[in-house]
């Protein structure tokens, strides 16, 4: 239809209040909007006559311009391009199109394409409304508008440009790299040249093409990312490299104005160093004259120099010395020092005879021991190579009631003491008397092999099971200085079969001692042990031994290294068993008359080590509790007192406790040996 009709009916649209007008789906109330100036026309406004939500608040720069009344689509005049670069692309709505029925909020580009690039000419949209309702010029000299002259940054270009009225250089002849490959570059050559040509006019020509994503010069990018066309100088900029730290702290002072010419000697920012501070070194090399020292040197420097030689010499000479005499200080038992004497590895069907006797009795050995030793099958055989000595309850054979009352057991021909007390026990509770509630067994080698000096080893497993006794030791043939203790005893391995929680020394210690003295109420113990951390013994087989000489004597477990006792009886440190004793002058000798006491071992071959210089015989047993001291009282739960009458009963009537801890399985309640090896000094 003619621009005319065109133009009425927008009028009538626009200025007809009962029309009903299509209202968008994002609709809000607001307050009506205040005119810019008493003149101006108000904006078109909704059918409610509230002011359209899509127009600018009147306080802004939009606000501030009078809005056409009518809306006239000029089909010739590009639309404005968009503000969002992931709408610069085909497909998407450009948010500067009008929609009907909408109210658009006009960008400041679509309202500069409305006015006359040339001043005096009117363009096609003024043409058709009243110059009262027309957008009017913006003038660089508008004090509402403020500076909107093009953005400048000097890596833009060479010349340092200025927002007033400084031509703008074109972004082709920047010497920066870096915008010159950027989509600011890009979006500003198409204007550069009509904004450099009206630059101090009134007007901007703005009727330039601006470019969008098919615009020369090409980038080799996606059209979504590159810079908005409607803001043709926006990019992302990194600053230049500089010798100094930019931007500079403290300061306000543009780059600017500074020659760009390559050099920065005057550039302000510049870290100063400190100057280098004066050297010390000599012009040139001292002579002999300078140095009248060196002349004569005076004799108490050279007394220092001599003296402080001699004294290294001598500190590594003596280092050397402890060296050698520490080492050669370690006893050593050589293999060819000593000779075999016997050895069982138990790999025949029986135990053998000819090296073994077992002991039969119940007479508790001289420690109260709660056990019988027998000879039955069931407490001592051989298997896959090794023997066992297997714990068994009483009350397995005779029943417990029996254990506590009206049983007597008789071990008959079978038992090996001169000692008949020590053979038989009846069970009584009147007498509180019981029969031993474990048998076990004991064996030795007293009338087949002795030694006198020499080398004892034993790889064994010990049992686990609360108040256990496993013990390797010996015992003097012929007791020489008289009965025990003046004849002494050897104990090359003891352990108690309690847990690691045993706080008197559990199944993850053993240990080692030496029992003898002068008088029988005067004992002597020299005792030592090892342990472990992470297990006991009782998990896994181990080598006790013992090396015996004149002059010392070695108990470890597994390597020398892992020593349970070390004792020097003669030599440099050495002591005599004697003096080890430190016993006093006097003392009673079971009874209320004391006697002098004297060094009965004074007169032997080797006072020294008497009364450990007679031949010993070695004993292997599995014992259960006693009166000994073995087992503290009041420690672990222990249920009988060393010092009562009643122990064993008492140690009986708690056997549902202890019996608990022993093991199911016979490998771990047996106390296993491997093999029994001893030497002699050859």
């Amino acid at each position: 239809m003619p621009p005319s009709q065109v133009q009425q009916q927008a009028q009538t649209t626009a200025t007809s209040p009962g029309q009903a007008q299509p209202r968008a789906r994002n609709h809000r109330r607001r307050s009506s909007l205040t005119p810019a100036s008493p003149g101006a026309a108000t904006a078109p406004t909704s059918s409610d006559g509230q002011g359209n939500p899509f127009d600018s608040p009147t306080n802004s720069f939009y606000g501030a311009l009078p809005a056409p009344v009518s809306t006239i689509v000029d089909r010739t005049v590009r639309p404005p391009p968009s503000s969002f670069p992931f709408q610069s692309h085909p497909g998407n709505p450009d948010p500067g199109t009008p929609i009907p029925g909408m109210g658009r909020r006009s960008s400041l580009e679509s309202m500069r394409q409305r006015t006359s690039p040339v001043p005096g000419a009117v363009s096609s949209v003024q043409a058709a409304q009243p110059v009262s309702q027309a957008y009017p010029p913006y003038s660089r000299q508008s004090t509402d508008l403020g500076d909107l002259g093009r953005p400048y940054a000097p890596f833009m270009g060479d010349g340092a440009g200025s927002r007033e009225g400084s031509p703008v250089p074109s972004p082709m002849t920047s010497q920066s790299q870096l915008y010159r490959n950027s989509a600011a570059a890009a979006a500003a050559a198409g204007s550069t040249a009509a904004l450099n040509t009206a630059a101090n006019n009134a007007y901007y020509d703005l009727t330039a093409p601006l470019p969008r994503t098919s615009s020369a010069p090409q980038l080799a990018m996606r059209a979504p990312f590159l810079s908005p066309a409607s803001r043709p100088t926006s990019s992302l900029w990194s600053p230049p490299s500089f010798p100094y730290p930019y931007p500079p702290q403290g300061s306000t002072t543009s780059l600017t104005q500074y020659p760009n010419n390559g050099s920065y000697a005057s550039y302000p920012y510049v870290k100063k160093t400190k100057p280098p501070l004066p050297s010390s070194m000599l012009p040139q090399k001292l002579s002999k004259e300078d140095k009248p020292w060196l002349g004569q040197k005076d004799w108490r420097e050279k007394a220092s120099w001599w003296f402080t030689f001699i004294l290294m010499i001598v500190g590594a000479g003596g280092g050397a010395i402890l060296c050698y005499t520490g080492f050669k200080g370690i006893n050593l038992l050589k293999d060819d020092q000593i000779c075999l004497v016997m050895e069982d590895d138990f790999s025949g069907g029986s135990l053998d005879t000819s090296m073994w006797a077992q002991d039969v009795e119940l007479g508790g050995f001289g420690n109260g021991e709660f056990q019988m030793t027998t000879n039955k099958a069931k407490n001592l055989f051989l298997q896959d190579g090794e023997l066992w000595i297997v714990p068994t309850l009483t009350s397995d054979e005779i029943g417990e009631g029996s254990v506590l009352d009206g049983y007597t057991y008789d071990l008959g021909d079978a038992c090996t003491t001169d000692n008949k007390t020590a053979c038989s026990a009846t069970s009584s509770n009147s007498s509180q008397t019981v029969i031993n509630p474990v048998q076990s067994a004991r064996i030795h080698t007293t009338s087949n092999f002795s030694i006198a000096f020499g080398k004892v080893e034993v790889r064994a497993k010990l049992p686990r099971g609360d108040w256990f006794w496993p013990a390797i030791w010996m015992l003097p043939t012929d007791n020489k200085y008289g009965p025990w203790p003046l004849s002494g005893e050897i104990d090359i391995m003891e352990a108690r079969g309690n847990g690691p929680s045993y706080t008197a020394q559990g199944v993850n210690f053993v240990r080692s001692s030496l029992n003898y003295g002068v008088l029988a109420t005067l004992e002597t113990q020299i005792f030592g042990w090892w342990s472990q951390k992470q297990k006991g013994y009782d998990a896994d087989f181990h080598v006790y031994a013992m090396e015996w000489t004149p002059n010392w004597m070695r108990f470890y477990v597994d390597s020398r290294l892992q020593a349970m006792m070390n004792l020097q009886i003669t030599g440099h440190g050495g002591k005599s068993f004697f003096d080890r004793g430190h016993y006093p002058a006097a003392a009673t000798n079971g009874s209320a008359v004391e006697v002098g006491v004297e060094n009965i071992w004074a007169d032997s071959d080797n006072p020294a080590a008497a009364p450990f210089d007679q031949p010993f015989y070695l004993i292997v047993d599995l014992a259960v509790g006693g009166t000994s001291g073995w087992f503290p009282d009041n420690v672990g739960g222990k249920p009988w007192f060393d010092g009562s009458g009643t122990a064993m009963r008492d140690f009986a009537l708690a056997q549902d406790t202890w019996s608990e801890t022993w093991p199911s399985d016979q490998g771990d309640l047996a106390f296993r040996l491997d093999y029994v090896k001893m030497y002699k000094l050859c």
